[in-house]
Formats: C-alpha cells, sequence, structure tokens
C-alpha cells in the first residue's frame, strides 16, 4: 500500500489575504520604481550602484533583471518563483552592502521579508508548504 500525504489548504481570513494584497502593492510599487530608475539611467541611480561598487555599464542591466523578477512575482502563476528570483536579487544587494559596513543592507533585508510574507498571506499554496502552526485536525494525531 502507498502512503499519501495529503495538503490541506487552509482558509485565511479575508483581512489576512487583503493584508498580503496591499503589503505586496507596496512591494511591487517601490521595486517597479527602483527598477525604472536603473533601467532608465538616472542619476540617482547610477551613483548609488557606482557608491557600492557596480560598474555603471551594468546600472541598466540591474534595472531589467529587477523588473523581470518583480513581472515574475505580479503574477499569481509565477509568484513564488519571482519571490525566489527576488530574494536572489535582493540578497545580492545586501551582500554588496555588508562588504562596506553601510548599515542600509537591513533596507533590502525588509524588502525580501515582506515580499515572502505578502505571498505567504495571500497564497494558500505557500500556506500549506509553510505551516506556521499545527491545524486542530493534526493534534490528535501525534
Amino acid at each position: 500500500m502507498r502512503d499519501v500525504t495529503v495538503v490541506m489548504l487552509i482558509a485565511m481570513p479575508r483581512k489576512t489575504i487583503w493584508a498580503g494584497r496591499i503589503i505586496g502593492a507596496l512591494v511591487i510599487l517601490f521595486l517597479t520604481f527602483d527598477g525604472l530608475i536603473k533601467a532608465m539611467r538616472l542619476a540617482p541611480a547610477v551613483e548609488s550602484t557606482a557608491q557600492i561598487g557596480f560598474p555603471e555599464r551594468l546600472v541598466r542591466s540591474l534595472g531589467f533583471v529587477e523588473l523581470a523578477c518583480l513581472a515574475l512575482y505580479t503574477v499569481p502563476r509565477t509568484s513564488v518563483l519571482g519571490a525566489i528570483l527576488l530574494t536572489g536579487y535582493l540578497g545580492g544587494a545586501t551582500a554588496a552592502k555588508v562588504r562596506l559596513e553601510d548599515p542600509s543592507f537591513l533596507f533590502s533585508v525588509v524588502f525580501g521579508v515582506l515580499v515572502w510574507g505578502a505571498l505567504f498571506l495571500r497564497d494558500d499554496r505557500l500556506r500549506a508548504l509553510i505551516p506556521l502552526k499545527k491545524d486542530r485536525l493534526s493534534r490528535g494525531q501525534e
């Protein structure tokens, strides 16, 4: 006989789902702005990228990579892949800032947490993969 794993999707209150959508929208707005100023090579983006040690010629490419990851994050079907890629992107930003001992590295860490937090609040599939507390049904089976 084969073992069958059953995944229960736990319905979240509407307030929780809307909180995830609002947090996600704020993250998307900020990262869209950040990606666009890099893609357009605006002076603040070029200067800040050069300050952390990246060549200025990479600014536009970094902007397009950020926007591509963000596009995947905004589509519900590919949102988990987008979150994984944004985690890598933000992790690179964090590493660059930590290398310079710049305390603003926490900004990209917080955005990484917000990316996943928003997704966790609004996506049943992610909550099923990462249960933060046991449901009532599984307590009796221990």
